[in-house]
């Protein structure tokens, strides 16, 4: 497959900058991936479509504040720096974005917060953009990490242009999220509510939880129209004993597994083993899911509408069907579903 084959026009107007006013009342198309059929429902009928002892599987990561705004020394240039990861919690060094990153050296301090409170320094270059920061903080680590997060935002992606609201950092984020480490939202998730998922629990649908802390890589371009050369960035991820038990006693009952979301999708598909059954994993993956692709767990998947040429589209038109997918597309334009992360779903089965 080449790049070029992911690639269709999206009006501005239909990228999503705000939540739906609640989550489980997004549109849902649903796609039929036997018979090309596509229906238009609201996401709360979701359940309508599986039963008893059929699975979900979620992505509990959670997103953290992860973008600061700070100045340079002497020159006080604004500076926005992206929080990636941190290496070492006693050196206090994390792993970073800056922008603009032509301005910062090595050795440079960058300083946060109205006073001037939290101070980093420069110690790394590892990419052209990416550099690792020591925070010069004397007090606990806890006292530290609360300290850098009530200065950074809801890192909310490019596409949605506007500052950060007083609700973001609720609904940019899913409300079974517990396991920190995500600057991306799994989008597929924040359509649940907890009313859904009571009224799941009541239909005797197993719900199960893998861990994928999602990174900026699933917004990076592709530069390389042979899809077979471009590089995934890796990412975090945890398949546990419990999900795994789970997973497999549904597919020997030959009951649907539905991944919800795509980090899903790559965790599962990375810890498959050859029988088609599920293995704990704990570890990194730089799994990249295009077409052609034979997936062996999941029998069903909750999407959200992506953007043209982006790495999440070729994981959907994998699972979909590249044609039928890119149909369905199409006729999502036409009738002005949202897109993005805080855009409407679909439901492959």
């Amino acid at each position: 497959m080449k790049l070029s084959q992911f690639k269709f026009k999206l009006p501005d107007e239909l990228i999503a900058v705000t939540p739906a006013k609640n989550r489980d009342e997004s549109r849902l198309m649903i796609i039929d991936r036997q018979t090309g059929k596509i229906e238009h429902e609201t996401f709360k009928s979701i359940l309508d479509h599986f039963d008893d002892k059929d699975v979900f599987i979620f992505n509990n990561t959670m997103v953290f504040p992860a973008r600061l705004y700070g100045n340079k020394e002497k020159t006080g240039a604004k500076i926005e720096v992206f929080l990636l990861r941190e290496l070492n919690s006693e050196l206090r060094l994390w792993d970073v974005l800056v922008d603009p990153a032509r301005k910062i050296r090595i050795g440079n301090k960058l300083y946060f917060g109205e006073d001037d409170s939290m101070v980093a320094e420069v110690i790394d270059n590892t990419t052209s953009r990416g550099r690792t920061l020591r925070f010069l903080y004397d007090g606990p680590h806890d006292e530290f990490k609360k300290a850098l997060y009530d200065l950074g935002e809801t890192p909310l992606p490019k596409y949605i242009d506007r500052e950060v609201q007083k609700d973001d950092p609720m609904r940019y984020q899913t409300i079974f999220a517990k396991h920190e480490g995500a600057v991306v939202a799994p989008a597929a998730g924040l359509h649940f509510s907890r009313e859904l998922l009571k009224r799941m629990e009541i239909k005797g649908i197993d719900i199960a939880f893998a861990t994928v802390h999602s990174g900026l890589g699933n917004f990076r371009d592709i530069d390389v129209e042979d899809l077979t050369k471009h590089k995934m960035d890796s990412e975090q991820m945890l398949v546990n004993e419990e999900l795994v038990r789970i997973v497999n006693k549904a597919k020997d009952e030959q009951r649907k597994v539905c991944a919800v979301g795509t980090s899903v999708m790559r965790a599962i598909e990375t810890a498959v083993s050859t029988d088609g059954h599920l293995k704990p994993y704990d570890g990194w993956t730089n799994k990249f899911i295009f077409p052609p692709y034979e997936f062996t767990v999941a029998t069903s998947m909750v999407t959200n509408f992506h953007m043209p040429l982006s790495t999440l589209l070729m994981m959907t038109c994998a699972f979909g069907g590249h044609d039928l997918i890119m149909d369905a597309y199409e006729i999502a334009v036409k009738e002005q579903y949202r897109f993005g992360a805080y855009g409407d779903a679909m439901l492959i089965i």
